[in-house]
């Protein structure tokens, strides 16, 4: 049987009874029956020779045409693979099968070039991938046919002999300077002449031209490495018989550095000595930037104002590593006889040629504890570092004006009143008096007697009118010269104190009492300093430091004083 022949069949069958004899009863059905396929036919090309057209722009990775081998068979039975077994053209193309359709798709490997290679020739093979080994002699399941592909010509545009370029300019190039030249060939067989033009898409396109005829690139603007020092631009090539054919490159330039820009102070340095500062000492440590390539920008040299007059206060030391430290050539500094010093500054850069520039440092004169800790410093410092506007402070000062101003008007107001000092008669309290005087205060001594509060015991005795004089005076008793040498100090001094307290033509100020008394057979000698001027204590002041902030300005001054011995 073959199915490829004929897959269907039906067949009637009729049953009787009765052995088939007359009479009897018969009965008959259909039955419908389909052969199942087996791989028992090879596929077979069609053709033996077939031929393709493909253009060389075909883009790498497209199908560029189709194979098909017929196979009798049905289902997987039908199943093949398609391969190029040799040929010229196996490493430009490739095949790969339909599982749907069972076709060969041929694809493009590499790109095609028809100057080089106008066409060629591919073997290829398509064979059963399920096989029945009791049909092997009917066999091989597999055909073989030629592809020949023939490579059209297309035009296409120019091509450039690098994938890219780089190039560089100085920073100081005059407008007009050539940078470097582009290359660009027709691939086409007729070799067309080639025209270059920048595709202007940024402003930094703009900074260069280049000319149409031999793709030299020129400088178009000054250039200033410190804002863009590279440069990436796209030229186009295009042929004159096909300007809408144009191929790209990317260039990049690249601004060499020249050295045109002056060191600069690293910052804005708060430079601050302390008023016990001692010379030599180092108070501040500058350092330079440079916008310049490391090239020519990272060496530095420091050094004072040479056109200028010796600084007798501060110096200037180069460290020689891109630093300077500032020293005091004194020592103590005063805040009341100047509060900031100026020390301008020459800054140079090792570059070729070398270039400098001058700063000029402000030094505030500030106060500091005996560490080296700043306490306080002028009154234009905390101006400056609170930072108060103008506005601000116009704002406060006008808000203390206006308080003045409420101060006086009332006081104003209160002293134009008015009162009197008793109420009218038809005023019904009687015998309420108003009083709007203030009194005397302590100035008020002839008011009332104050004996009693001083001493109550004499009040009590004497009871003299303070608003007059007395006429006779009580007569004081002064020990005589004789009774000194014998009488105890603290009993002289009771008894002075007694008749300060009894004596009441005394008037009701305080009064200083001088007693120029000095008692005999003191073992300690004598606590004057009189005669201690001239000589040198050994007393070590360095405790004072450790007493608190009330005692800080006395050890300063003890401090200094020690200085001043040890030098």
């Amino acid at each position: 049987m073959d199915r490829e022949a004929r897959e269907h069949y039906s067949v009637v069958i009729q049953a009787k009874d009765m052995a088939g004899q007359v009479g009897g009863l018969s009965g008959s059905t259909t039955v419908n029956i389909t052969l199942t396929d087996v791989n028992d036919n090879p596929p077979r090309f069609p053709q033996k020779h077939y031929q393709l057209y493909v253009p060389e722009s075909a883009q790498v990775g497209s199908a560029v045409g189709k194979i098909k081998a017929n196979d009798a068979d049905t289902g997987s039975n039908a199943d093949m693979k398609y391969t190029i077994i040799n040929g010229d053209g196996s490493g430009v193309f490739a095949i790969s099968t339909d599982k749907e359709t069972r076709e060969g798709i041929i694809s493009l490997k590499k790109p095609l070039n028809y100057e080089k290679k106008k066409s060629y020739t591919l073997n290829i093979e398509g064979a059963n991938t399920h096989l029945d080994f009791r049909f092997s002699h009917l066999g091989p399941f597999k055909d073989v046919t030629m592809l020949k592909i023939s490579v059209g010509d297309v035009d296409e545009p120019p091509v450039f002999t690098l994938p890219s370029y780089v190039m560089d300019v100085s920073e100081n190039a005059k407008i007009g300077t050539v940078v470097g030249t582009v290359t660009a060939q027709d691939p086409d067989s007729a070799n067309n002449v080639v025209r270059y033009l920048i595709d202007h898409q940024t402003e930094e396109d703009t900074y260069f031209t280049i000319e149409a005829n031999t793709g030299t690139l020129k400088t178009a603007k000054v250039f200033d490495r410190e804002e863009i020092s590279w440069y990436n631009i796209t030229v186009a090539a295009s042929e004159i018989d096909s300007p809408g054919l144009l191929s790209h490159i990317p260039i990049g330039i690249k601004i060499l550095d020249v050295n045109d820009n002056p060191p600069e102070l690293a910052g804005d340095y708060d430079v601050v000595v302390c008023e016990n500062a001692k010379p030599g000492q180092m108070i501040q440590t500058i350092s330079a930037t440079d916008k310049d390539d490391s090239a020519n920008g990272q060496r530095f040299r420091f050094s004072l104002d040479s056109s200028l007059p010796l600084n007798p206060n501060f110096t200037l030391k180069d460290n020689e590593d891109n630093t300077a430290s500032i020293l005091t050539r004194r020592k103590r500094f005063s805040r009341t006889i100047q509060d900031v010093y100026y020390l301008p500054v020459v800054i140079s850069d090792g570059g070729i040629p070398s270039l400098s520039s001058s700063a000029t440092l402000m030094i505030r004169v500030c106060a500091c504890d005996r560490d080296g800790r700043v306490r306080t410093c002028s009154a234009e410092a905390f101006l400056s570092s609170a930072g108060l506007s103008t506005g601000a402070l116009i704002a406060i000062l006008l808000c203390v004006v206006i308080l003045l101003a409420i101060v006086v008007l009332f006081i104003t107001l209160r002293r134009s009143k008015k009162e009197p000092l008793i109420i009218s008669e038809e005023d019904v309290r009687e015998n309420i008096v108003t009083y709007d005087d203030e009194g005397g205060g302590e100035e008020d001594t002839e008011a009332f007697d104050i004996t009693a509060l001083r001493n109550p015991s004499a009040a009590e005795e004497l009871k003299y009118r303070r608003d007059v004089r007395p006429e006779v005076k009580p007569a004081l008793k002064h020990p005589t010269s004789s009774s000194l040498d014998t009488i105890d100090v603290q009993e002289f001094i009771k008894q002075r104190l007694a008749e300060a307290d009894l004596d009441p033509s005394v008037p009701p100020y305080d009064s200083l009492q001088t007693y120029a008394y000095e008692g005999q057979r003191s073992e300690a000698g004598s606590i004057s300093s009189l005669d201690s001027a001239t000589t040198h204590s050994d007393q070590d002041y360095n405790y004072l430091g450790d007493w608190g902030p009330e005692f800080k300005k006395l050890a300063e001054i003890y401090g200094e004083i020690e200085s001043e011995r040890t030098t």
